[in-house]
C-alpha cells in the first residue's frame, strides 16, 4: 500500500511543485510517471499543441483504451483554453465521424490500436475535414521531448466537454463558457469531493475501474489527482479483478456502477474474501442503484459508499452511506450552489412527495453545442432539466422515480433508442423500428428492438442479418440483446411511435422468448 505526507493544496500544480516524487499515476506494463513528470509532460504537451496549430477555445479530442495520456491531454488542455472531448474508441466509424466533425476539432490522440477506425472514419463522406490525428508512441515520445520544459505563456483553464444525447438520439456537445480565471481546481471542487469522501489533506490511491472515455470515471479520476491521490488505471477489469486490485495496491478510493456492486455480491464467498480495509470511499452514479444492492454492498464494506446524481449538464445531489440508510432511495441533497425543484407539466412547483420533472440550476449555465433549439427547450430562466422524473421530501432529499422515458440504462452507460432505430431503419429489410429497455438483472435494463419488415421479405435470416450490419455502425451496448420481428408497430395519426404500447406488445408476446428473435453478443 503507498503511503503518502499531507496535500499542501489541492491541484497537480501544488503537488508537484511540494512532494515532486510523489507518484501519479500507475499503469500496468509502464514505469510509474511521478507528480513532476506528469506535469512536466503536460506542459510539453501544451506547448505542442500550439505548435500543432490547435486553437485555444477550440476542441482537441481523444480516442484511447484506459492510458496515462488521458490525464497530460486533459492537463494540457485545461491549462490553456482548450476544451477536451474523450471519444469512446468502441465506436464505430459513422459515430466517430459524426463527433468529430460536430465538436469542430483540428487534433485528434489516438494510438495504435484505435488509429485505423478513426482514419476510416476520416475517410467517410460526412467526416471532417483538416483534422491532425496524434498517435501516442514512440514518435510521439520524441515530438514531445523536443518541446520547451516550463508552461507556456498565457496560461487560462480550459475545461471538460462532454457529449449527451436527446430525444433525436444524435448526441450533443455540453460546452460551458471557458472562465478566462487562471487554471486549476474551480470554486467548490474540493467541497464536492468531500461530500464524496475524498477530503483534501488526506489523500491515497484511487483505482479507474470504468472507461476514461466516460464523464463519471474520468472526471472523477482526474479530480482525484487534483488531491494528490496516486492513479492506478485498468482496463476493463471483471468484478473480481476490481477486489484484487484494491487488496494489491491498498486502494482508498473507486468509482463503479451499480451492475458492478450487484455482480461482487454474486460472487462466491472465496472470491470476495479480500482485504479490502483500506477502502474509505466506493463512489457510484450513472444508474439507479436497487435499494437491496446498495443496502448488501453497505452491510458488506461498511459505510464508504457514496452516491452522486447528475448529467453531462453538471452535477446534481450527493448522499453518503449513513444519509442513505435513514432515507432509502434518496440519491441526496444538492451539491453547494445547486439548486433543486421538482415541477408539474405545467411548470409550477410540485409539493412533497408529488413525482414530476426535476429540474435544476447548476452552478455554471451550459449550453448544447451548435444546437440553440435544444439549449432553449432544456433551459429556462437558468434551469435545466434532463427529463428525469422524480420526487422531494419534505426536508429536500430527493428521490428518483424514473429515467427519461425513452432513455435506456444498461450498465451504466446511456442508449438512445432513436439512434438506434435509425441504424435499425439503415436496414433494407426493415420497414419500422421500435427499441425499448427491459428489465435485467444484470445490466439493469437490455436493449430490445421490436422490426416490422418490409413487404415481400422473408423473415428467415432477418436477425442475423441486421445484427451484422449494426456491428458495423453502432458500439455494442447500444446494439439490441433482443431482436424481435412483429406484424406492425403502433403510431400515432402524427407518426409518433407510441411506446407504452410497444412495452406492453413486448411484455406480452416476447417476454418468455417465445417469438423469432437473436440474441447478439454481450455488450463490448
Amino acid at each position: 500500500m503507498r503511503t503518502h505526507g499531507p496535500v499542501t493544496a489541492p491541484g497537480v500544480v501544488a503537488v508537484a511543485e511540494h512532494e515532486p516524487h510523489r507518484v501519479a499515476l500507475v499503469e500496468p506494463g509502464r514505469p510509474d510517471l511521478t507528480f513532476a513528470g506528469l506535469l512536466d509532460r503536460a506542459d510539453r504537451l501544451a506547448h505542442a499543441l500550439d505548435a500543432w496549430e490547435s486553437p485555444r477555445g477550440g476542441v482537441v479530442t481523444s480516442i484511447l483504451p484506459n492510458r496515462r495520456e488521458y490525464y497530460e491531454i486533459r492537463l494540457a488542455t485545461g491549462r490553456t483554453g482548450r476544451y477536451f472531448t474523450p471519444i469512446s474508441h468502441h465506436l464505430r466509424p459513422p459515430e466517430i465521424a459524426y463527433l468529430l466533425a460536430d465538436s469542430g476539432t483540428r487534433l485528434c490522440f489516438v494510438d495504435a490500436s484505435t488509429r485505423d477506425v478513426v482514419d476510416e472514419a476520416l475517410r467517410l463522406p460526412e467526416g471532417p475535414v483538416g483534422v491532425r490525428v496524434v498517435e501516442v508512441g514512440p514518435e510521439y515520445e520524441v515530438e514531445l521531448a523536443a518541446q520547451p520544459s516550463g508552461p507556456p505563456q498565457d496560461l487560462t483553464a480550459g475545461d471538460f466537454m462532454g457529449y449527451t444525447s436527446g430525444t433525436t438520439g444524435r448526441p450533443k456537445g455540453v460546452r460551458k463558457p471557458l472562465s478566462g480565471r487562471p487554471p486549476g481546481p474551480s470554486a467548490g471542487f474540493t467541497e464536492f469531493m468531500a461530500r464524496l469522501g475524498m477530503t483534501p489533506g488526506e489523500p491515497g490511491t484511487y483505482l479507474v475501474a470504468g472507461p476514461l472515455y466516460h464523464a463519471a470515471p474520468g472526471t472523477i479520476s482526474h479530480f482525484a489527482l487534483e488531491l494528490g491521490h496516486t492513479v492506478v488505471l485498468a482496463e476493463r477489469p471483471s468484478a473480481e479483478d476490481v477486489l484484487a486490485l484494491i487488496e494489491e495496491h491498498g486502494v482508498t478510493h473507486l468509482f463503479t456502477v451499480p451492475t458492478v456492486m450487484g455482480r461482487w455480491l454474486r460472487l462466491p464467498e472465496a472470491s470476495r474474501r479480500r482485504d479490502l480495509s483500506s477502502l474509505r470511499s466506493v463512489i457510484h452514479s450513472g444508474a439507479p442503484c436497487p435499494p437491496d444492492v446498495k443496502r448488501g454492498v453497505i452491510d458488506w464494506l461498511g459505510p464508504v459508499i457514496h452516491e452522486f446524481y447528475g448529467a453531462t449538464e453538471g452535477s446534481v445531489t450527493t448522499v453518503t452511506s449513513e444519509q442513505w440508510l435513514e432515507r432509502p432511495g434518496t440519491v441526496g441533497r444538492p451539491v453547494p450552489g445547486t439548486d433543486v425543484v421538482v415541477r408539474r407539466e405545467g411548470g409550477t412547483a410540485a409539493p412533497p412527495g408529488e413525482v414530476g420533472q426535476i429540474w435544476y440550476r447548476p452552478l455554471i449555465p451550459v449550453e448544447y453545442l451548435g444546437d440553440p433549439v435544444k439549449t432553449a427547450a432544456a433551459f429556462q430562466d437558468g434551469w435545466v432539466t434532463t427529463g428525469d422524473l422524480g420526487h422531494l421530501d419534505d426536508d429536500g432529499w430527493l428521490f428518483m422515480a424514473d429515467r427519461r422515458t425513452d432513455l435506456i440504462l444498461t450498465g451504466g452507460v446511456n442508449v438512445y433508442p432513436a439512434e438506434v432505430e435509425a441504424a435499425l431503419l439503415g436496414h433494407p429489410d426493415v420497414a419500422d423500428a421500435a427499441v425499448i429497455g427491459a428489465p435485467d438483472e444484470d445490466w439493469g435494463q437490455r436493449v430490445v428492438a421490436l422490426l416490422r419488415l418490409e413487404d415481400g421479405v422473408d423473415p428467415t435470416g432477418v436477425t442475423d442479418r441486421v445484427s451484422a450490419r449494426l456491428r458495423d455502425v453502432l458500439a455494442g451496448p447500444k446494439r439490441p440483446r433482443e431482436l424481435h420481428i412483429v406484424d406492425d408497430l403502433p403510431r400515432s395519426t402524427a407518426g409518433k411511435l407510441r411506446r407504452a404500447e410497444v412495452r406492453a406488445e413486448y411484455d406480452a408476446r416476447f417476454i418468455a422468448g417465445t417469438a423469432t428473435s437473436a440474441r447478439p453478443e454481450d455488450n463490448a
